[in-house]
């Protein structure tokens, strides 16, 4: 990998810390078992570049982390010289030393978007097409309803008193008890996230998210001016302790998890984690924003119960639960909600009117029938999305059988290791060779790190993934392309 010049320049002191055992359990160790310093040095860069380690992270002292290791604290001063010396580390007399990257080292920008987009397979879009017979029915339905409702001004702030109350009643089915004034219908579960962020946090403020997470969240935090402390997803999942060291540190106003079939990762996270994490949320009076939009996507195990569901009295109150229909029905049909404390429903109605004032009656009368119907329709959508994932898997390891991934038990990608921090300028290479697809980068709250990762949707027609790996091996192999400009938007769901 390139390392690009190394940054000389002192920045900002980190104010986040990791103890030496924290940091020995997340590193690597050598085939030998026993680190040398270089070793050690190249653990702590591959949990840096995997987003397992946050950039701006104070790393141990050395002789705590030569005691939590079992090895000399020449061996970690001597490593700390190397990770300076290449620039993914920088120290001040007096603050320590924290994790850097080097100058220039950042994932590629998305690629020009022009030209044709007919023959281009986007692996992009982590969502499938609405099932066409059960919304043709929704569709009938709502028409029928509509006449009745024309009659009115046809703004309902809250949400259609209906659609209210079938999903809360299907909040209450799952084991979650849940009352109509609990909900607040939105414009698809991106709406309800951005009201969330808009009330709860402002500029500057911290709010805690998941490293790697949904690329649309982590902008809207962007964009509202907050300071994201990342918290680590890795192939084991969370851990609990460093959830729970970064909210004690950074005490973040809020805190966003996709514990359901988590995106891009596919974790699930286990009922005793939720009950930790719920814990440490509320001792240090964090609000916790639930992304549940995936739940209903279980395709190995049974579909999880609301995080809500599990966090102990006490602890709902500080819980606003998102979701949508996007995943388990249609992605055009942008209908989400909130679920909350009736009194947090309030607050969030009162930001939302000044967004929109409205959600569209005709989409909430389709997502009233469609609420009827999901149960039903979620089997066969399950058997077709195992279907597709088994596609993907076989052609994935026909053509690029160096690439692996842990089979997710739900959700709707794939999380590539590709072995080698090449993803964003493959990305840009895979565009010519009539795929887009993205790089791992693209979901970590810190530029330049989850190089060595891919995002891959199985929610394409099957027979289209030998196509499409296909182009990727060759793509990775630098053959010449074969497609120009293909025009794709640069947005990511």
């Amino acid at each position: 990998m390139a390392q690009g010049r190394v940054v000389r320049t002192v920045v900002t002191v980190a104010d986040r810390m990791l103890s030496g055992r924290q940091l020995a359990a997340l590193l690597t160790p050598p085939p030998e078992g026993r680190f040398g310093y270089r070793e050690l040095a190249r653990a702590v860069r591959e949990t840096l570049l995997d987003g397992r380690v946050a950039l701006r992270m104070r790393l141990p002292a050395e002789r705590e982390l030569a005691t939590a290791l079992g090895v000399s604290r020449t061996t970690v001063t001597s490593a700390y010289d190397l990770l300076r010396e290449s620039g993914y580390a920088h120290s001040r007399q007096g603050a320590g030393t924290w994790t850097a990257l080097p100058e220039g080292q950042s994932p590629i920008g998305p690629a020009a978007i022009h030209g044709d987009t007919g023959s281009v397979i986007d692996l992009a879009l982590a969502a499938p097409e609405a099932p066409a017979g059960v919304l043709a029915e929704a569709l009938a339905a709502a028409s029928a309803e509509l006449p009745r409702y024309a009659t009115t001004q046809g703004y309902h702030p809250y949400g259609l008193p209906e659609l209210r109350a079938a999903i809360a009643d299907r909040y209450s089915a799952r084991g979650l008890p849940t009352r109509p004034e609990q909900i607040l219908v939105t414009t698809g579960a991106q709406q309800a996230l951005a009201l969330a962020l808009a009330l709860l946090g402002g500029p500057g403020d911290r709010v805690l998210a998941e490293n790697p997470s949904y690329t649309n969240a982590l902008d809207a935090m962007r964009n509202h001016r907050l300071r994201i402390t990342p918290v680590p997803v890795t192939e084991t999942g969370w851990d609990s302790g460093l959830i729970e060291a970064a909210l004690r540190q950074t005490a973040p106003r809020l805190a966003y998890l996709i514990p359901d079939f988590h995106n891009p990762t596919g974790r699930l996270m286990p009922e005793e984690q939720r009950r930790e994490v719920a814990g440490a949320a509320r001792s240090t009076r964090t609000w916790l924003v639930v992304d549940e939009t995936l739940s209903d996507i279980a395709l190995d195990v049974p579909a999880p119960r609301p995080f809500a569901a599990s966090a102990g009295p006490g602890t709902a109150e500080q819980i606003i639960s998102v979701g949508s229909l996007s995943k388990s029905c249609w992605g055009g049909l942008r209908v989400g909600w909130a679920r909350a404390s009736s009194r947090m429903v309030t607050e969030l109605a009162r930001v939302r009117i000044t967004h929109d004032l409205s959600g569209s009656v005709l989409d909430q009368l389709v997502a009233v029938a469609l609420m009827d119907r999901i149960d039903p329709l979620l089997p066969d959508r399950a058997r077709e999305l195992r279907r597709r994932r088994e596609a993907l898997v076989s052609a994935l390891a026909r053509h690029v059988p160096e690439w692996r991934w842990t089979l997710p038990p739900g959700g709707l990608c794939l999380w590539i290791d590709l072995g080698r921090p090449i993803a964003s300028p493959l990305a840009a290479r895979t565009l010519g060779h009539g795929v887009r697809v993205e790089g791992g980068a693209r979901f970590g709250v810190d530029p330049g790190t989850h190089e060595h990762r891919l995002r891959i949707p199985y929610t394409l027609p099957g027979e289209v993934y030998e196509t499409a790996a296909e182009r990727l091996a060759a793509a990775l192999a630098g053959a010449p392309a074969r497609i120009a400009d293909p025009g794709l938007p640069e947005w990511v769901a």
